[in-house]
């Protein structure tokens, strides 16, 4: 597959000084800025799948009426934090 590029991109000399200092040892600006886009891209997918399985669950709690109080809810994630902590 051939690559493609990218739009380019018009930012002030503030923001590019800004993203030049940050760069590590041998990272050009051009792979700053691929990387970023890729993180921002996946960040994107999970935040629209986390959104669809919490409508998924919104809507089938509607059909069954069956619903976890907010208590319930957040001791289990509490439970799940204490597990993950060794605190349990």
């Amino acid at each position: 597959m051939k690559s493609a590029t990218i739009p380019p991109l018009r930012v002030t000399p503030e923001l590019r000084q800004a993203a030049e200092s940050v760069l590590r040892d041998g990272e050009t600006l051009s792979s700053f800025v691929e990387s970023s886009l890729v993180k921002q891209i996946e960040f994107r997918k999970m935040q629209r799948e986390f959104i669809a399985r919490g409508l998924a669950s919104r809507e089938a709690a509607k059909k069954s009426g069956r619903y976890v109080s907010k208590e319930d809810s957040l001791a289990a994630l509490d439970a799940i934090l204490d597990k993950h902590r060794g605190n349990r």
